[in-house]
């Protein structure tokens, strides 16, 4: 069932305008270049939490941030790609995860625990246990009635009060986009060793719609359009986790990487000078974010 086309209809980038797609691709980019910093500040020993990388798996953050506006956001510890897709400052996660004062927590949470509450974004970190951000994202959509976004892992699907809280918002009819980061690893174990169920199939017999889809971020924003006037509702996104569940080493290589894909896809589509562009710009800036200079003389006060 894996693969980079899975439900993907065909040809669907071209369904879209040039600047959605482009904007959406300068949010993969943005992020791309900024845990390249992120790895850098490791190896030089900048950075001493533990982190957890996004890389690989950033297309669908970025295609539901160009669609779903002024939602609630409940994310898990792998959520840089989210925070930095949505408008979150990247001078702020930076500085988190060097654990300055001036991070999204005071450099207290590091990157596994990522809150930001500023500039007309709602994310809520999460506290430890697995799959506990979807009870807390049906909780905080109970009681505001707010769209709300609930992203987490293959692994945390499988905790119990995960499916006891999908089933109280489909029970209340409550307005939760729940969306499970699929990369087919808890740590190092595949889904197929660890289940025999499909949480898609567990969402439907709850009585709320649901799919499963590759990451082509077209076609993410094609199903979340097709479900987010039916909430609450499930979309499964198979993923490829470019990293270590925490860490910056290298399991083996991904099955495909869907920036290159995307990417190929606007060049094929006649973007080639704007993608240029793009990556241009945002390398520059994203060196200028790291630039050991700046960064030594906060980390000496």
């Amino acid at each position: 069932m894996r693969s980079p086309t899975f439900n993907v209809p065909p040809n669907i980038a071209k369904q879209f305008p040039s600047e959605l797609s482009l904007t959406m691709f300068e949010r993969m980019c943005m992020f791309r270049y900024f845990e390249l910093g992120v790895i850098d500040a490791v190896i030089k020993k900048e950075i001493t939490y533990p982190v957890y990388l996004s890389s690989g798996q950033e297309a669908v953050a970025a295609a539901l941030s160009t669609e779903i506006r002024d939602y609630l956001i409940f994310a898990q510890h792998r959520a840089h790609d989210v925070y930095l897709t949505f408008g979150g400052p990247p001078e702020r996660l930076r500085d988190e995860l060097l654990g300055l004062s001036s991070g999204t927590s005071q450099g207290k949470a590091g990157s596994n625990c990522l809150q930001y509450h500023e500039n007309g974004i709602s994310m809520f970190g999460h506290h430890g246990l697995i799959g506990e951000n979807v009870p807390q994202a049906v909780g905080a959509a109970l009681g505001s009635g707010k769209n709300t976004v609930c992203i987490f892992g293959d692994g945390a699907a499988e905790e119990d009060y995960v499916f006891a809280a999908m089933g109280f918002a489909a029970t209340h009819k409550l307005p939760v986009l729940f969306v499970c980061i699929d990369n087919n690893l808890s740590i190092l174990t595949t889904v197929d060793v660890r289940r025999s169920w499909s949480i898609t199939d567990v969402a439907r017999s709850l009585g709320m719609p649901a799919v499963d889809v590759a990451d082509d971020p077209w076609a993410v924003i094609y199903h979340t359009r097709a479900l987010s006037n039916n909430l609450p509702a499930f979309i499964n996104c198979y993923v490829c986790r470019g990293y270590w569940h925490v860490g910056i080493g290298i399991d083996a290589t991904p099955e495909w990487d869907r920036y290159k894909k995307v990417e190929e896809e606007l060049i094929r589509l006649g973007h080639e000078e704007a993608i240029r562009v793009i990556n241009e710009k945002t390398r520059r800036f994203m060196e200028e974010l790291w630039d050991r200079e700046l960064l030594l003389k906060p980390l000496e006060k």
